[in-house]
């Protein structure tokens, strides 16, 4: 008898609860220097907090803010700095020196 498994889906938004656990992820994303990677932590912070709303906070259309943020997206940098103003992110440059990180 073949025992069958069954999953659910896993949404990272549903995990977002406070500013600090939406940060500490944005974080980790910026660590990977993986635009696709950044683009989707910013869409999964922006629907834990509600896409229309930060959507209408940036001052951008909802549909193309989710096609924007999306692994597969490409935002423009000034998109990048709206989501993160309207989600009150904010981005801070460090020192690579020193760093073990590639």
């Amino acid at each position: 008898m073949v025992r069958r498994t069954t999953t659910q889906p896993w949404d990272a938004a549903d995990h977002l609860k406070t500013e600090e656990d939406m940060v500490a992820y944005l974080d980790a994303a910026l660590e990977e220097f993986d635009l696709g990677l950044i683009a989707a932590a910013l869409g999964d912070i922006a629907r834990a907090k509600g896409m229309t709303n930060v959507a209408a906070d940036a001052g951008l259309g909802r549909e193309s803010l989710y096609k924007s943020l999306s692994v597969e997206g490409n935002p423009a940098f000034d998109t990048v700095l709206k989501v993160t103003r309207a989600l009150g992110i904010r981005l801070r440059a460090t020192s690579l020196a020193g760093d073990p990180s590639p």
